[in-house]
């Protein structure tokens, strides 16, 4: 019996769950992984990610290794519905740097910067000061006086007008927050998710259906975007149902691509390369 490698950290308990289930059935069969894949139509290369959890196995695999050792399907199948509902709920990066990523998001905005502190004018004289200067008044200094009265002049008027600046700051800015962020609260909505849609034309004597124009774009489980979409339309138009066209090659997608692998006769690895890309396109 050989010995498995631990399972990556962080994986979901449901995947868990179904791989130990698959390698115990594995086990049993006393089978080699590629005399398994020979056993059940799938390739060595397919069974080795499906018993190291970095993929779900399609339903059809999971009965043809039922079949083989001799196991329930149902309990299998019970556990890889489970393993796909988890998967769905815990969607993976995508793999491929051309594919798009959440970071699309906005960043809310930074929160407004307070107005710094007026600086006020010096404070205008008091009333016993000016008192004293209307005392003044009788030794010959009348000028004093008068100088002092405009200065306070002053002062009450640059003190409105500061005050005026600071009242215009606290009303504008929450605004232009608020705006920025798109609503009258706090949070900014979240983009809706790409629709995509099947528009075949033929060009070059090759099927296009208007989401990506690769021809050698390679795709695996778990990857997602316009070529996984394209994708999905080719084998649609093949009579092969993917699963909806949503962009997420997930596992009808790829049980999918393993049936148009067998129908034009290459090899079955459930990934798409040059010679499905020509397949499905021709």
């Amino acid at each position: 019996m050989a010995r498995w490698r631990a399972l990556p950290a962080g994986i979901d308990p449901a995947v868990a769950a179904l791989v130990a289930h698959l390698r115990k059935a594995k086990d049993f069969s006393g089978l080699s992984i590629k005399q398994l894949g020979l056993a059940t139509g799938y390739s060595t290369s397919s069974w080795e990610r499906y018993l190291s959890g970095r993929a779900l196995p399609p339903a059809a695999a999971v009965r043809s290794l039922a079949e083989v050792v001799g196991a329930d399907p149902v309990r299998l199948l019970a556990l890889l519905d489970a393993a796909v509902n988890a998967r769905r709920s815990r969607p993976f990066a995508p793999e491929s740097p051309s594919e798009p990523t959440p970071s699309s998001v906005p960043t809310p905005p930074s929160e407004p910067v307070p107005p710094s502190k007026p600086v006020l004018p010096p404070e205008p004289a008091t009333t016993e000061a000016m008192t004293a200067d209307d005392d003044r008044s009788d030794t010959g200094v009348d000028d004093d006086r008068h100088h002092l009265a405009g200065w306070r002049q002053l002062g009450l008027l640059g003190c409105g007008m500061v005050m005026g600046a600071v009242m215009v700051l606290l009303l504008v800015q929450p605004t232009q927050v608020a705006a920025a962020r798109g609503v009258s609260g706090t949070t900014a909505a979240a983009p809706e998710a790409t629709a995509f849609a099947c528009s075949y034309t033929r060009q070059g004597g090759r099927w296009y259906a208007g989401n990506s124009e690769t021809r050698t774009h390679q795709l695996v489980v778990d990857m997602t975007g316009p070529a996984v979409a394209e994708l999905q339309c080719l084998l649609q138009r093949a009579g092969i149902t993917p699963g909806g066209i949503d962009g997420n090659f997930g596992p009808l997608t790829e049980s999918a691509v393993i049936q148009a692998q067998k129908k034009f006769h290459l090899d079955v690895d459930g990934q798409v390369g040059p010679s499905t890309w020509a397949a499905l396109r021709g």
